[in-house]
C-alpha cells in the first residue's frame, strides 16, 4: 500500500484531522440511546409543541382571510425547503446526521425561534423608538432588533440538539449542518409570514401577486445567503465547544463567541441601511448590494465546510486504510471516497461504461464503504 493511502494526508505527512479540528465518532451505545429520559429532550418537546400551536393559529387565520395567497404561500415556500434541506444534509456523506435530529433543528428554527422572535424583535423597537426616535427605530431596528433576538434564539436551538445528542456532535461540520437547518427552518416560516403580510398590505383581496413578489425577492434574491448561513456559522462555534476538547474551555467557549459574533455582524449588515436599494429603483443595483452583503458569509461557511469535509474524509477513509484489505476497498477507492467530486466522477465512467446498472452498483459501493467505515469508527469509540 502506497504512503498516500496508508496515511491520507500524504507523503507520511500526519492527515489534516490531526492537525486540526478533531472528529469525535459517535459511540455505538448513542445511536439507540434513550432520549426519552433526559430533561432535556422534554423541555425541547415542549417549546416546539407551543411553537406549533402558535404558528398554527396563525396559518389558520390567514387561511381564513386569504385562503388562495396562503395556500399558495405554503406550497411556494415548501416547495423552496426541500432542495436546500437535502442540499445542507448530504454535506455529511461519510456519517449522515439522523433525520429526527435534522427535523428537530428545522422545526425549531420555524417554529420556535420564529414565535419568540416577532415579540423580541417589538420590544427592541419600540425601546429604540423610546430611546431615540421613530426615525431611528424604523431606520436601525431591523439591523439592531434582528440580530440580537433571532441569532439568540437560533443558537439556542443549536444547544439544544447538543443537549438532547451531545454524541451525535462530532465535528464542526455537524453544527455546521444543525445551524443550517435551522436557520432554514426560520427562513421559510419568517417568507410564508411576510407573504402573507404583504397580501394584507397590498389591500386587493385574496391576491397572490404580492406572495410571487415575496417568494422571488426573498426567496431568490436574498434566500441563498441570508439566515441559513447565519446560523450555520454559529453552529460551527457550538460544535467547536463539543469536540475541540483538546483546547481548554476558554478557547472553546472564544471560539463560539466569535462565531456567535461573526453571524450577528453578517445579520446586522444585512439587515442594515447601508447601501440600501428598494426593489423598485433600480434591480441591477439591488441585485449587487445583494451580493455585496451576502457572499462574505457565504465564502465564510464555503471554507468551513470545506476543511470540515475534508478532516472527516482524512479520518474516516484511514479507518478503511488501516484494514489494509484491497477486497473492501483499494486505495484508489479510498482516494475517491474521500472527495465529493471524485464519487460523482466514479458514477458517472460507471454509467459510461455499463449504464443505469454500473452507476447504482458504484454508489452501492461507496455507501458500504462510508457505513463501514463509520461502523468501525464507533467501534473504537470511548
Amino acid at each position: 500500500m502506497t504512503a498516500a493511502a496508508g496515511c491520507p494526508g500524504g507523503h507520511g505527512v500526519p492527515p489534516r484531522s490531526a492537525r486540526s479540528a478533531p472528529v469525535h465518532p459517535t459511540p455505538t451505545w448513542a445511536v439507540a440511546r434513550k432520549s426519552l429520559l433526559l430533561p432535556a429532550f422534554w423541555l425541547v418537546t415542549g417549546l416546539l409543541a407551543v411553537g406549533a400551536a402558535r404558528m398554527g393559529l396563525f396559518v389558520r387565520d390567514a387561511l381564513i382571510e386569504y385562503p388562495v395567497a396562503t395556500a399558495v404561500a405554503l406550497a411556494l415556500f415548501a416547495a423552496y425547503a426541500v432542495p436546500f434541506w437535502f442540499f445542507v444534509a448530504a454535506l455529511d456523506y461519510l456519517e449522515r446526521e439522523p433525520p429526527l435530529l435534522l427535523a428537530t433543528a428545522f422545526a425549531w428554527g420555524g417554529l420556535v425561534a420564529t414565535t419568540l422572535s416577532v415579540p423580541g424583535n417589538a420590544a427592541v423597537q419600540n425601546l429604540l423608538a423610546k430611546a431615540y426616535s421613530p426615525a431611528v427605530a424604523t431606520a436601525w431596528g431591523p439591523a439592531i432588533a434582528g440580530p440580537t433576538i433571532e441569532e439568540v434564539v437560533k443558537t439556542l436551538g443549536i444547544v439544544a440538539i447538543v443537549l438532547v445528542a451531545r454524541a451525535q456532535i462530532n465535528s464542526v461540520l455537524d453544527g455546521v449542518i444543525y445551524g443550517s437547518l435551522v436557520g432554514l427552518g426560520f427562513q421559510v416560516v419568517e417568507d410564508i409570514v411576510y407573504a402573507v403580510n404583504a397580501v394584507a398590505a397590498a389591500g386587493r383581496g385574496d391576491d397572490v401577486g404580492p406572495v410571487v413578489a415575496t417568494f422571488f425577492v426573498r426567496g431568490f434574491l436574498a434566500g441563498l445567503w441570508s439566515h441559513t448561513l447565519f446560523s450555520a456559522l454559529a453552529g460551527a462555534g457550538v460544535a467547536s465547544v463539543v469536540v475541540r476538547t483538546d483546547r481548554t474551555l476558554r478557547f472553546r467557549l472564544g471560539v463560539a463567541a466569535l462565531c456567535f459574533f461573526g453571524a450577528w455582524a453578517c445579520h446586522f449588515v444585512w439587515n442594515s441601511p447601508l447601501l440600501a436599494v428598494d426593489v423598485g429603483d433600480n434591480g441591477y443595483a439591488l441585485i449587487a448590494v445583494l451580493l455585496a452583503k451576502g457572499i462574505p458569509p457565504l465564502l465564510v461557511i464555503l471554507l468551513l465546510v470545506r476543511a470540515a469535509r475534508h478532516r472527516e474524509a482524512d479520518y474516516y477513509t484511514a479507518q478503511l486504510a488501516a484494514l489494509h484489505d484491497p477486497d473492501i476497498a483499494t486505495p484508489a477507492e479510498l482516494h475517491v471516497l474521500s472527495m465529493g467530486h471524485l464519487r460523482a466522477n466514479a458514477r458517472r465512467y460507471a454509467y459510461a461504461r455499463a449504464g443505469l446498472l454500473g452507476r447504482r452498483a458504484v454508489r452501492r459501493l461507496q455507501r458500504a464503504q462510508a457505513r463501514l467505515a463509520v461502523a468501525i469508527s464507533r467501534d473504537d469509540a470511548p
